[in-house]
């Protein structure tokens, strides 16, 4: 930023945003962290999720990807509420929304009466708070953290590791099962 903008910024600017930045990642790391607990422990908790995996044709088994994916949910979504390796979390987002999107919102289209709009908006919410940073109201920037990465390498990191991770474990176990009415 130059030195001109920055005369024009009001004193307590980065503070507001700081501001701004802890409700966004309380309410995003609250609604992920929430899913993964609710498949862990609400309805037909993980043996529900995972006779639901391999119904979506997640092999070897169901189960690994129902604990892996619940995991997966409930701890970046606590890490992202507390602002705690930010860029990685939005990773895990990342790798798990594709996934998501691939075999269970696809078929639906976009729209988010079950289509893939809701994870792709919930997924750029992470990688946006990656990039900007998790603001001074975070355990990356008590710890010094938060100068690990740039903007843009904190972003890329949560693309790239996310994609590959999603992507990765779509190409090594996902087997989808033959649509109805034809022979397998």
């Amino acid at each position: 930023m130059s030195l001109l903008a920055e005369a024009t910024l009001p004193s307590d600017y980065w503070d507001q945003l700081s501001t701004v930045t802890l409700v966004v990642r309380i309410i995003v790391g609250a609604t992920f962290a929430a899913h993964g607990y609710k498949h862990i422990f609400l309805g037909g908790k993980l043996a529900g999720t995972a006779r639901w995996f391999d119904s979506l044709g997640m092999k070897p088994n169901g189960m690994i990807h129902a604990v892996l994916a619940s995991a997966t949910e409930l701890v970046c979504g606590i890490l992202m509420i507390l602002g705690l390796l930010t860029p990685l979390a939005a990773a895990g987002y990342v790798g798990v929304l594709i996934v998501a999107a691939w075999t269970n919102h696809r078929p639906h289209g976009y729209w988010s009466d079950s289509g893939w709009e809701y994870v792709s908006v919930l997924a750029t919410f992470a990688v946006f708070i990656a990039g900007v940073g998790p603001g001074k109201h975070s355990l990356d920037w008590a710890l010094g953290l938060d100068v690990a990465f740039e903007p843009l390498k904190a972003f890329a990191v949560a693309v790239v590791l996310g994609a590959a991770s999603g992507i990765g474990l779509l190409v090594a176990f996902y087997r989808p099962p033959a649509p109805a009415g034809t022979d397998a």
